[in-house]
């Protein structure tokens, strides 16, 4: 336990010195903090850019020497909608992982444990204690900084030598109208008829419940969910987290964080926020879970869209002869930051698809590649739309080097490929004017893994020298060869190939950039472009790699699912990112 020196760092927000972890108390009573509570945020986002951590104790004052006491905190609906309400807030600052802490907040119960007399540690310890707390005079008061540190360490542990800092009155009033400061909050959390709903109404508490969901990239709305789970829980919180066949029907499922990812960044949470609780985290791989058969379950916390499985898990329990479970509906968090095409709530699906463009891992080094060339391998399934994407690359002044043409070149008579293969397969294969049938060749190795690794033996590498000739074309003009002599310039070449992994085409580029959509609309498209049954068209995709193999070794994602000026933008997107980071001497023309 690392307990703080009583005079850490004198630190002001002007002073703009940021941390990584912080510690925000907050003191004002729930009904004045709420119409304050987005100026407070703001100012403590300038002061940390990582880990927020939330110690409520409204009432609370600093300025008495005396070692101001730990008290609890009655679990009302009040404090249930703060919370819902504190994290809608801080969705608006996305680089904070903002966490409530729990302990000190008691529900209505005969159970409880007392509150702990030890310090509680957290995965990132606070290098700074921040409070909304107001000085008489509204002073930056030295004797209230040192209770404030003094109170944090006593709670908490801590970084040493914690600084301290009074945001008041750098978020200050005037911006909030009088009127506002004692209207109640908006209702957020609906339990289950009979149970009571009134701002100042006791919360029950509970022995065990549930709470479940697919937990990716864990936001602030999933926080509200397990946060009041945890508040409702006394001893024991199960938390169902989605699996396998619960995932196939998310969006842009291959861009799911792998299940013990999400475990990890899940547990971490709920260790911090109440300690006190046994966890029991499980895969959820049906729509009812533990919560459809555990009798030792009596509540579960559900949000708007999945109150109706809340519902039919209460059902299935009746039919079961299990007692029904109360339920608690979360109101669903408003994104406000949402685009075009995004959800208006938070939600990890918006998540995901903000990341098709980004930079998902470090490029390749490719030093044996020329200098002036800077290599993009585009791949995807059959029917991803990966062609529409290379011409709306080449539209921006990418040099497009299409795979399937030279696979045309070398079966062509006289091409590279056309006499190996011919001995390879016969001349049965040959039409009557000596041209290969390709019909007839796929024909002899579809489902035959040994004919096809005789063709893909002789058609891969050949295939692989082609495309490297291309790259030694992609800069024939002179004004480039200068430029280039003075590393001034870079051209961007992007080769187009639905086999550049299984192929092991990836040593010839410098990134991998995958199209991905849903299995289902890559077969409806194969269907209508190739007039293809779909059964065929599915036996197609299953004899490739799938889209969640290719995103596990790309470097960029990008999707077609969405109308053609939104694909548009995300090329542009991926193209003005690619842009930034090619090193200088890869720096590509204006």
């Amino acid at each position: 336990r690392l307990r703080a020196q009583p005079r850490g760092p004198s630190v002001t927000v002007a002073s703009m010195a940021v941390f990584r972890s912080g510690l925000l108390v907050l003191t004002t009573p729930l009904a004045s903090l709420a119409p304050r509570l987005a100026p407070i945020l703001t100012s403590a986002a300038r002061l940390v850019n990582h880990t927020l951590y939330v110690h409520l104790q409204p009432g609370m004052s600093l300025e008495d020497p005396a070692q101001p006491p730990s008290s609890p905190v009655q679990a009302t609906f009040e404090v249930l909608d703060f919370i819902t309400h504190l994290y809608a807030g801080a969705d608006v600052h996305r680089h904070l992982d903002v966490r409530i802490l729990l302990t000190n907040i008691r529900t209505k119960s005969t159970f409880l444990p007392p509150l702990p007399t030890s310090v509680q540690n957290l995965a990132h310890p606070p290098e700074v204690v921040l409070t909304d707390f107001q000085t008489l005079d509204g002073s930056q008061y030295n004797p209230v900084k040192e209770q404030l540190v003094r109170y944090a360490t006593s709670c908490y542990s801590c970084c040493p030598r914690l600084a301290s800092v009074l945001l008041y009155p750098d978020y200050g009033i005037g911006e909030v109208p009088m009127e506002s400061l004692d209207v109640p909050l908006p209702s957020t959390i609906r339990p289950a008829s009979p149970v009571a709903r009134s701002p100042k109404q006791p919360v029950r508490g509970y022995y065990c419940g549930a709470v479940g969901g697919t937990f990716d990239r864990l936001h602030n709305a999933h926080k509200v969910l397990l946060s009041i789970a945890c508040i409702l829980a006394q001893e024991q919180l199960v938390v169902g987290v989605a699996d396998k066949d619960l995932l196939k029907s998310k969006l842009l499922p291959e861009l799911l964080q792998p299940y013990t990812e999400r475990v990890e960044h899940l547990s971490e949470f709920l260790v911090d926020i109440k300690p006190s609780l046994t966890f029991d985290v499980i895969p959820l791989l049906d729509p009812y879970g533990p919560a459809g058969s555990d009798p030792s379950l009596e509540f579960l916390v559900v949000s708007e869209e999945t109150y109706r499985g809340g519902m039919a898990v209460n059902r299935f329990r009746l039919e079961n002869d299990l007692e029904e479970l109360a339920l608690y509906q979360i109101q669903l968090l408003k994104d406000v930051k949402h685009t075009e095409n995004e959800e208006d709530k938070v939600s990890s699906s918006s998540f995901r698809q903000r990341m098709l463009g980004n930079l998902l891992r470090p490029p390749y080094e490719r030093p044996e590649l020329p200098t002036c060339l800077y290599v993009i391998g585009l791949t995807g399934i059959s029917g991803s739309g990966k062609s529409s994407i290379a011409q709306r690359l080449k539209g921006l002044g990418a040099f497009v080097i299409d795979s399937d043409h030279l696979g045309h070149r070398a079966y062509a008579p006289g091409g590279p490929a056309y006499q190996p293969v011919v001995e390879a397969f016969g001349t049965d294969i040959l039409h009557k004017d000596g041209i290969i049938n390709r019909k007839v060749l796929g024909s002899r190795v579809f489902g035959n893994k040994k004919q096809l690794k005789m063709l893909t033996d002789i058609m891969w590498p050949i295939i692989a020298k082609l495309a490297r000739e291309e790259m030694d074309r992609a800069l024939p003009c002179p004004m480039w060869d200068c430029l280039l002599t003075l590393g001034l310039c870079c051209r961007v070449c992007v080769i187009d190939a639905a086999v550049l992994l299984e192929a092991g085409w990836q040593n010839l580029v410098h990134e991998v950039w995958t199209v991905v959509i849903p299995e289902t609309e890559a077969v409806r498209r194969i269907v209508e472009r190739d007039g293809l049954s779909e059964a065929a068209a599915q036996s197609r995709l299953q004899s490739q790699m799938s889209g969640q193999q290719l995103v596990e070794q790309s470097h960029v994602v990008l999707s077609t699912l969405w109308e053609p000026h939104i694909t548009q933008r995300q090329v542009e997107k991926a193209w003005a990112l690619l842009q930034k980071r090619i090193p200088k001497s890869h720096q590509a023309l204006d």
